[in-house]
C-alpha cells in the first residue's frame, strides 16, 4: 500500500468521490469534471458507475469516479458493497483509487463524520472536503478547517460546490501534491470519537437558527393532509408542462424533419435508396427524435425535485400510504424514477433492505409509465383528442396524459395490496430517511442531467432505434409485390405477412395488421413503435415521407376510437423493453421472474385493452 501519491505532471491520477447521500457529492463532481463524463454499470453488477476527468493548472490529468452515496462502509446494500469494493480495490481487475476523497456537508457534520473517520481507517491517501460551506455560515455553525485536519490527520479543504471556483481548493490540492496516508486508523469507537471532534473543531452544529425556515417549510410539506394536496398538485403540473411547454420545440423538429427528407427526396433518384433514407432512417428516427423535448421536460422536473431535497420528503410522506398497499415509502423514489426509465427504477431498488419489499417493489416498477412511451402516449393524444382547455385552465390532453399514468399507479397499487393480503404477513419496517436541507437547484447540474438524458436519448435514436426502423423498412419492402397487385407493396411484403398473422390474435383488441407490425420492433425499444408507424403508414402510401410527416392526422382519419384508446391502454400495462426483463433478471437473479412479470404484464395489457376496446365500441 502506498504512503503517498506522486504524480509527474503528464501523469493521470485516480480519485474516488466518497460520502453519505445528500453531501452534495455529485455536484461536486459536475463541477470537476462538466461534460466530460461518462454513465455504465461495474463489471458484473448492475450499480451505476459515473467517471469524468478534469485538469489541473499544471495540466496533471485526474480521473474521477462518483461513488454510490453510502452511510457505513459495513455494506447493508450493494451500494455500499461496491463502494467499500472500490475504495479497497477489490474488483477484479481494477486497482484502488490513487486518492479517496470524502465529501461531507458542513450542515451535517455529526452524521457525515462517522463515514470519514470509516474512510480514514482504511489507510489510504485522502483528502476530506467540507461541502456547502456557504449554508453552513448562514446557519451559524463556524467550523477551525486547521484543527479538524490536526484532529483527522488528513489534508482538509473547503468547498461550495454549486459555485463557480468552488471546488477550486480541491483542485489546487491535488495539483501540488503529495496526497499522504492517514497516519494512524480511527479509534473503534466512532460515535465517541465523532462527538468530541466536533466539540473540538465545531460551533453551532445543534443550533436552530440553521433549521427554522426548513422546519416552516416542512410543516406544511409534511403535512398529513396538505402536503398530499401539495405533491399531487406538483405531479399534474409535470405532467400539463410535458404538453404544453414542449410543443413549439417539437414543431420546430418536426418542420427540420420534414425539410431533411424533402431535400433528400429530392436529390436522388428514384429506387431502393431513396426508399431507404426517407421511410426508414428520415421517417422513422425523425419521428422518434421529435419527442424529445417531451422527455426533457419529464427529466427536468425529476431531476429538480431530488436536487431541491424534496423526494426523500415526498416519501416520508406517502409511506403510511405504501406500507397500507403491502410497499414501503422507500419505494417510493425508484417508482418515481421509473416514470423516467424502468431500468434505474429497478436498479434503485437497492436501497430497499427488506427483500420482500424490494422484491414487490422490482415487480411494480415497470407499470409506471416510462418517457419511452411517452412518444406513443402523445401520439395517439394528438391524434384523437382536441387540444382545448377545460375549465379555462388546463389542458385536455395533458388531462388524458395524467389520466394514463394515473392507471399505471393504481394498478401498482392494487397488484401490492393483493400481494399483500394473500402473500401472508410481512412484518413492519420502519422507514428511516435523512431529511436533507432544502436548496435551490443549480442551473448547472440541472442542464448536465438534462445533457446527459438527451445523449442517452440520442444515442439510442441513432443506434437502435434507426438499426431497427432499417431492418423493418427492408421487411416492408421485400419482396416486391406480384404483378397486377391492387394493395399496397407493404401488403406482400414479410412485414405483411408478419403483421397480418399476428392480427388474428391481436384483431380482439381492435388492432390492424399495420399496429401488429409496428408491435415487434417495440419489444426492443417503446420509441420504436412511432417510427415504425411512421415507416409503415409511409410505404403503405407508397410515397416517401408524405404519410411519415402526417402521421398524427393520418392515423386519426383511418383508425376508431375505440381502436387509439385499446393501444393507450395496452402500452400502460404491456411488457417493457428488453432491457427492462433484463435488469429484472439481474437484479433477482431468477429468470422465473423475468418471466413472470413479463407473463403478468402481458395478461393485463392485453385482458385491459379488449376491455376497453369492446366498451368504446358499445358506447360510440
Amino acid at each position: 500500500m502506498n504512503a503517498a501519491v506522486h504524480l509527474g505532471a503528464g501523469e493521470a491520477g485516480r480519485i474516488a468521490l466518497v460520502g453519505n447521500p445528500n453531501c452534495g457529492k455529485t455536484a461536486l463532481f459536475n463541477r470537476l469534471t462538466g461534460s466530460r463524463q461518462k454513465v455504465a454499470n461495474y463489471t458484473g453488477v448492475t450499480v451505476e458507475r459515473k467517471e469524468g476527468r478534469f485538469f489541473g493548472p499544471s495540466g496533471r490529468r485526474w480521473r474521477v469516479l462518483d461513488l454510490p452515496g453510502a452511510y457505513s462502509l459495513q455494506p447493508k446494500s450493494p451500494d455500499e458493497a461496491v463502494t467499500r469494493a472500490v475504495c479497497l480495490g477489490e474488483l477484479p481487475g481494477e486497482a484502488p483509487p490513487d486518492v479517496l476523497v470524502c465529501v461531507v456537508s458542513a450542515t451535517n457534520l455529526r452524521l457525515h463524520l462517522r463515514f470519514a473517520l470509516e474512510v480514514r481507517a482504511l489507510g489510504r491517501p485522502m483528502v476530506l472536503v467540507l461541502n456547502m460551506m456557504d449554508d453552513a455560515a448562514r446557519r451559524g455553525v463556524t467550523i477551525d478547517r486547521a484543527r479538524l485536519e490536526a484532529e483527522i490527520g488528513v489534508p482538509v479543504v473547503e468547498a461550495v460546490a454549486i459555485q463557480a471556483h468552488g471546488a477550486q481548493a480541491l483542485v489546487d490540492l491535488l495539483d501540488d501534491g503529495p496526497i499522504e496516508a492517514p497516519r494512524a486508523p480511527t479509534p473503534a469507537d466512532l460515535h465517541v470519537e465523532t462527538d468530541r471532534l466536533l466539540d473540538a473543531v465545531a460551533t453551532g452544529v445543534d443550533g436552530d437558527l440553521a433549521s427554522d425556515w426548513t422546519e416552516r417549510i416542512d410543516r406544511v410539506l409534511l403535512h398529513p393532509v396538505a402536503g398530499l394536496v401539495i405533491l399531487a398538485l406538483l405531479l399534474f403540473l409535470m405532467f400539463q408542462a410535458v404538453f404544453t411547454w414542449a410543443k413549439p420545440v417539437m414543431e420546430l423538429i418536426q418542420s427540420g424533419v420534414t425539410l431533411l427528407g424533402d431535400q433528400v427526396s429530392a436529390s436522388l433518384p428514384p429506387g431502393p435508396l431513396r426508399g431507404l433514407l426517407t421511410s426508414g432512417v428520415i421517417a422513422g428516427a425523425g419521428s422518434v427524435l421529435a419527442f424529445l423535448p417531451q422527455i426533457l421536460i419529464l427529466f427536468f422536473f425529476i431531476l429538480a425535485l431530488e436536487e431541491s431535497g424534496y423526494l426523500p420528503r415526498a416519501a416520508f410522506l406517502l409511506d403510511r400510504l405504501m406500507v397500507g398497499a403491502g410497499l414501503s415509502g422507500r419505494s417510493f423514489i425508484p417508482l418515481l424514477s421509473s416514470f423516467a426509465c424502468a431500468v434505474p427504477g429497478i436498479m434503485a431498488t437497492r436501497s430497499i433492505q427488506h427483500p420482500r419489499d424490494r422484491l414487490l417493489t422490482i415487480m411494480v416498477a415497470p407499470l409506471m409509465t416510462c418517457s419511452a412511451r411517452l412518444p406513443v402516449y402523445a401520439l395517439l393524444i394528438a391524434a384523437f383528442v382536441p387540444a382545448r382547455e377545460v375549465g379555462g385552465l388546463f389542458n385536455l390532453q395533458g388531462l388524458v396524459l395524467f389520466a394514463l399514468y394515473a392507471m399505471g399507479i393504481g394498478t401498482a397499487v392494487l397488484i401490492a395490496w393483493s400481494a399483500k393480503r394473500w402473500g401472508g404477513p410481512a412484518g413492519e419496517h420502519p422507514l428511516l430517511l435523512e431529511l436533507p436541507a432544502y436548496r435551490w437547484p443549480h442551473p448547472r447540474d440541472l442542464a448536465l442531467g438534462l445533457w446527459e438524458r438527451a445523449q442517452i436519448f440520442i444515442r439510442r435514436v441513432g443506434t437502435v432505434i434507426v438499426a431497427l426502423t432499417v431492418l423493418l423498412w427492408g421487411l416492408s419492402s421485400f419482396p416486391p409485390p406480384p404483378p397486377g397487385a391492387t394493395e399496397p407493396a407493404i401488403y406482400h411484403s414479410a412485414a405483411g405477412w408478419i403483421g397480418r398473422g399476428l392480427a388474428w390474435i391481436f384483431s380482439p383488441i381492435g388492432f390492424n395488421w399495420q399496429i401488429c407490425i409496428a408491435l415487434v420492433p417495440g419489444l426492443a425499444a417503446r420509441e420504436v413503435v412511432v417510427g415504425a408507424l411512421a415507416t409503415v403508414y409511409a410505404l403503405s402510401a407508397g410515397d416517401t415521407g408524405s404519410a411519415a410527416e402526417a402521421l398524427t392526422p393520418l392515423i386519426g382519419a383511418q383508425w376508431g376510437l375505440p381502436t387509439a384508446l385499446s393501444l393507450l391502454v395496452w402500452y400502460v400495462y404491456a411488457p417493457q423493453c428488453f432491457a427492462t426483463q433484463a435488469v429484472i433478471r439481474r437484479e433477482t437473479n431468477s429468470a422465473r421472474m423475468a418471466a413472470t412479470a413479463a407473463g403478468y404484464q402481458l395478461a393485463l395489457a392485453y385482458g385491459a385493452a379488449f376491455l376497453t376496446y369492446h366498451a368504446a365500441r358499445a358506447l360510440t
